[in-house]
């Protein structure tokens, strides 16, 4: 069975949860949207979809991919996943707005993964809501790696 693992990844996290997925489900290839020019989406029998939350909303490349694709998409496996800090029940409503509700039925399992904010890789704007909204000014790492575990297993179970 083929598994093709779609993200974008803005800062670096979404591809680190990617690469880790990818090294727990076998005969799995990963595709970066930022550089990936075409994906065979027949050639796969599974989707992995994930993306970053920034606030509030997921890359606007990564919607328009699952737009553009949703008719092979709804014929597949598929599994979607979201990265994002917020721990409140706000998270529900940015991976409903992420995902359409079609695919979010006929998904295998959907994985929450928490992140990171990686100072370094922000841009000045960037670091001035961040610091605003959370109140951290330093990195912090909060990947939810047995979130991670339990979606791989519920995948391949």
């Amino acid at each position: 069975m083929k598994t093709a693992i779609i993200y974008m990844s803005k800062h670096g996290t979404t591809e680190k949860i990617t690469k880790l997925l990818s090294d727990k489900i076998e005969n799995s290839t990963m595709f970066n949207l930022s550089s990936s020019s075409s994906i065979v989406l027949e050639n796969y029998d599974t989707i992995i979809i994930g993306g970053s939350i920034h606030f509030g909303s997921m890359q606007k490349k990564l919607k328009q991919f699952i737009a553009k694709n949703i008719d092979v998409l709804l014929t597949k496996r598929t599994a979607l996943f979201m990265v994002c800090m917020d721990k409140t029940d706000k998270r529900n409503e940015q991976f409903e707005n992420a995902y359409p509700q079609e695919l979010r039925n006929r998904s295998i399992v959907n994985g929450y993964f928490r992140g990171e904010f990686i100072f370094d890789k922000m841009n000045f704007i960037e670091k001035i809501i961040i610091k605003k909204i959370s109140g951290r000014s330093t990195d912090v790492s909060e990947i939810d790696y047995e979130a991670i575990d339990e979606f791989v297993n519920k995948l391949i179970n």
